[in-house]
């Protein structure tokens, strides 16, 4: 080394990269989670259009009214019992209205786009329900439309350490409604949400579930859309220890002219956890359709990953769109295991002809193909008075669908 002047030459060591840790030095790129907005300020993010990445699927003229703040109508009710209508006590799970900003409402990260944050900036109070004991009978939240004036409805789920639930939210009649939900599993918990959207189909849904899965604890998050004008749902959740377990399903039903889209946001930040999402929609008619776009993050802090996600679209008649976009981004190399696949598709004309070279219907074949589709999922919901309704509602939306159309799919023109 010499010096000259104020000057100071030395030699410049270049650092080697760790094989197992590859991210192990600062990235001169920014991930997606640095360069993303979480905010409870909507002036903190741009008013959306189908320009920006995260809006580009979405028919942003049609839900335009989500973009601004608004008085809410305040005429959305929602109950909350056991699914067999059994009451609940209080030692077990306590239900109550807080202040939005008042814990543990606004504990689980931060509003992610301009809809969230409207809707937390014009939601009047938070509903809480926390649960503090096993349950041996499914909670179930009703959440029942008050008409098309605009609402917003914050919930905040919560559950103990070491305590084992299923929480059902079931949402139905008319609506447009601006909701944000808040999850948070204890450690070592074992927990179920279910979401259904049974909306007339004149209501219009945007969504926000922030998902915090505790240390050790394991996660089933499912949702089930299968009616409404517009349905946007965008799910973040990131885990708060190691060995968490996240399993996320979907099932979509779009009929003609109906816009369902699901956004997913895994991020593992803790080591060794364990992700798998998986998708599935049916679309029927002119201008159905769908959104499903899966993101999962792996970051440095988080060896031993194992994550996966998958979308299948089945498309019944022409004139649907069915958009599929799995992401991954990974920042560790010392990972178990990352993947995603996707496809959109008509019927499978193998698993018809074998159906019908054995004796059974076209029609009654076409059912059974769609029902071996989404039977799957629906059983691994494994709460049998839902996995029973929407098999039934399937079921019916099949029948009604049996068109024209449905034939010409079927004969391949």
């Amino acid at each position: 080394m010499s010096e000259s002047g104020n000057m100071t030459e030395h030699e410049v060591t270049m650092p080697k990269a760790d094989p197992n840790d590859p991210y192990a030095l600062p990235a001169l790129m920014p991930s997606s989670a640095d360069r993303a907005p979480r905010s409870f300020s909507p002036d903190a993010f741009k008013m959306p259009t189908r320009r920006q990445e995260d809006w580009r699927f979405t028919p942003v003229d049609r839900i335009e009214e989500f973009f601004q703040l608004f008085e809410a109508s305040g005429a959305t009710k929602v109950t909350v019992s056991s699914i067999d209508g059994s009451a609940l006590s209080d030692s077990q799970v306590d239900v109550r209205r807080v202040a939005k900003d008042v814990a543990p409402s606004g504990t689980v990260s931060k509003p992610n786009d301009r809809a969230s944050s409207v809707e937390w900036a014009s939601a009047k109070d938070a509903l809480v329900v926390q649960i503090h004991q096993d349950t041996e009978v499914p909670v179930l939240i009703t959440v029942t439309g008050g008409g098309l004036d605009l609402d917003a409805l914050h919930l905040v789920i919560e559950v103990d350490d070491r305590v084992h639930a299923d929480v059902v939210i079931e949402h139905q009649g008319q609506a447009r409604l601006a909701e944000g939900v808040e999850i948070t599993t204890g450690e070592q918990s074992h927990v179920s949400t279910t979401f259904i959207h049974e909306w007339t189909h004149d209501s219009k849904h945007v969504g926000n579930h922030r998902i915090h899965v505790g240390k050790e604890a394991s996660l089933r998050h499912s949702v089930v859309t299968l009616s409404g004008d517009v349905v946007r749902i965008r799910m973040d959740q990131d885990f708060g220890g190691a060995q968490g377990d996240l399993n996320m399903l979907g099932i979509y039903f779009v009929d003609p002219g109906e816009h369902m889209e699901h956004r997913t946001m895994v991020v593992h930040n803790h080591p060794e956890c364990k992700s798998r999402v998986v998708y599935k929609g049916a679309l029927e008619g002119k201008n159905a359709h769908s959104t499903w776009v899966g993101n999962a993050m792996i970051l440095p802090t988080a060896p031993g990953t194992d994550s996966y996600e998958l979308n299948r679209n089945l498309v019944l008649t022409p004139g649907a769109v069915a958009d599929s976009e799995p992401n991954l981004e990974i920042e560790n190399g010392n990972i178990i295991g990352a993947g995603h696949a996707s496809s959109v598709g008509r019927f499978d004309d193998e698993e018809l002809f074998y159906l019908q070279s054995r004796g059974v219907p076209e029609a009654e074949a076409r059912k059974l193909v769609v029902r071996g589709f989404f039977g799957e999922l629906v059983e691994e919901i494994g709460i049998p008075s839902i996995s029973g309704h929407l098999m039934a509602t399937i079921d019916r939306r099949l029948a009604k669908g049996e068109t024209e159309d449905m034939q010409h799919v079927l004969e391949g023109n």
